[in-house]
């Protein structure tokens, strides 16, 4: 699996980690702290909460499994969330791509469920700020996750990326910009005066069989 913003896949950045036994307490304090931000943000790009669930424990097994030993609890933290945020990528990725096979194999409507959180964000349903989200490009998309939803100030969210506060900034304004409109084109009425429906059709020509 590849990291999207350093370049380096997960084996290289695990072999810049000492390895060594995480005391279980610290173990622990590090899950019970951590794994709400994981399953928060996981659950905003998967989409579901089992697989949320499941791609924030594989997290921290990885860390188990290869008695990972990191300089300091916001290293670790830091850790979690780039693995976790790059494995809720590949989830969300792999399950469209089943889906689109899937409606190619049966020939399934692709109509997509529309249902009727920051200040923006409270003001919409969580359905259709969901959907509006997936719609954001993946650099905006995630920034905006771990602020809203991973509740990180600019500078963790640096620190996780691997980008400078500014760019942060940029992008989590850019993202509500864009997030912004795509929840207004979402309330715009849909206007159907170019065309008249059936019965207006039926009754322009009984008045001209009147006449």
């Amino acid at each position: 699996m590849l990291s999207i913003i350093t370049g380096e896949d997960d084996g290289q950045q695990e072999r810049k980690i000492s390895r060594g036994q995480m005391p279980m307490e610290e173990f622990r304090r590090l899950y019970d702290t951590c794994f709400p931000i994981l399953y928060r943000v996981a659950y905003r790009i998967a989409s579901s909460e089992e697989a949320a669930e499941d791609l924030c424990q594989e997290a921290f097994f990885r860390i188990h499994e290869k008695n990972m030993v990191f300089p300091s609890p916001e290293e670790a933290k830091y850790w979690l969330i780039r693995v976790v945020k790059n494995a809720s990528l590949n989830y969300a990725k792999r399950k469209e791509r089943e889906r689109k096979a899937y409606q190619r194999a049966f020939r399934e409507d692709s109509r997509q469920v529309e249902t009727g959180e920051g200040d923006l964000i409270k003001k919409e349903t969580m359905a259709e700020v969901q959907e509006a989200l997936e719609k954001l490009p993946e650099n905006l998309r995630i920034v905006l996750i771990l602020k809203e939803y991973g509740e990180l100030n600019y500078k963790e969210i640096g620190r996780a990326l691997g980008i400078s506060e500014g760019n942060v900034k940029v992008r989590v304004f850019r993202a509500r910009e864009r997030l912004s409109g795509l929840l207004a084109e979402e309330k715009e009425p849909k206007s159907d005066s170019a065309k008249p429906n059936s019965v207006e059709a039926d009754l322009g020509k009984e008045g001209k069989d009147v006449s």
